[in-house]
């Protein structure tokens, strides 16, 4: 899921329409995005559209939960199980214990974690390798940085955040994926903060308006090049691992198991996109 499209939950106009842009996945919010007086509308909405979808549908489907230690949590959690979910994402994850506390009401869905707190960050690696079912990281620049007065738009400054929480998931293998930028405006901020989280190894970046979708997509699509180069890195493994050849030369690089890995992964991504 290149680009992860936020939907307010307490605007079911918005659904349908989300379902049809170009976001290959959507998060419907029932956190921040509603006030306390609307959470039980706003779960009735985004339950019933669950419900409502198809099971040919392409896009995955993320539901952010409210916090673990909210009276909103069991309630949400009850509220949108079934086919149509296939994420639910935890905000504000601050311990391991919080992630298995959730595993107990979430039972076999996976899970998310954000990471949005600075004692979230110190235990990242403890919170992806928590339980099981956690399937991803996910970084939230909003609620990490703004309380601290840490500059959001210090490329300098975000690389650090993202590569703690990349290693962080790398460690128990699960993904990382990247913050959603609140400045609509500005994409080409956002295309470099992008690029830069592909080149981290991020599955993705998360976006809050859908002008900023685009630019997501584009960044996180393989290249012809590179999925020319994938093609000629796993054929060659073929050949190469047959003979019992532990490394080899493809374009002048060398490759052994870890590049293997790496160029599985892209024709994987291109096989999805429908780019081969």
């Amino acid at each position: 899921m290149r680009c992860k499209l936020f939907v307010p939950g307490s605007r079911p106009e918005l659904f349908a329409k989300a379902m049809a842009g170009e976001a290959d996945a959507l998060s419907f919010d029932l956190e921040d995005a509603v006030d306390e007086s609307r959470k039980d509308e706003a779960r009735k909405h985004v339950a019933d559209f669950l419900r409502s979808l198809p099971s040919d549908r392409t896009k995955t489907i993320i539901v952010r939960v409210n916090g673990i230690d909210t009276p909103h949590f069991e309630k949400d959690v009850a509220a949108i199980r079934g086919p149509g979910l296939d994420l639910v994402n935890l905000p504000m994850v601050e311990s391991a214990e919080q992630v298995r506390r959730a595993a107990a009401v979430t039972k076999d869905i996976g899970l998310m974690a954000n990471i949005e707190t600075a004692k979230g960050l110190r235990l990242a690696a403890e919170i992806a390798g928590a339980h099981p079912t956690v399937k991803g990281l996910q970084l939230g620049f909003g609620d990490l940085l703004e309380p601290l007065g840490i500059d959001r738009y210090n490329p300098t400054v975000i690389l650090q955040f993202q590569l703690a929480v990349r290693l962080a998931a790398g460690e128990s293998r699960v993904f990382a994926y990247d913050s959603a930028m609140a400045n609509v405006k500005d994409l080409a901020f956002l295309r470099q903060e992008a690029e830069m989280a592909r080149k981290l190894g991020f599955l993705g970046k998360s976006a809050i308006h859908p002008s900023q979708v685009a630019v997501i997509n584009e960044v996180f699509r393989p290249s012809e090049a590179e999925i020319a180069h994938s093609l000629r890195v796993v054929e060659s493994a073929k050949e190469n691992v047959a003979k019992g050849v532990g490394a080899w030369m493809v374009d002048g690089k060398m490759i052994d198991a870890p590049f293997v890995v790496r160029a599985e992964n892209i024709l994987n991504l291109a096989r999805r996109l429908k780019l081969l």
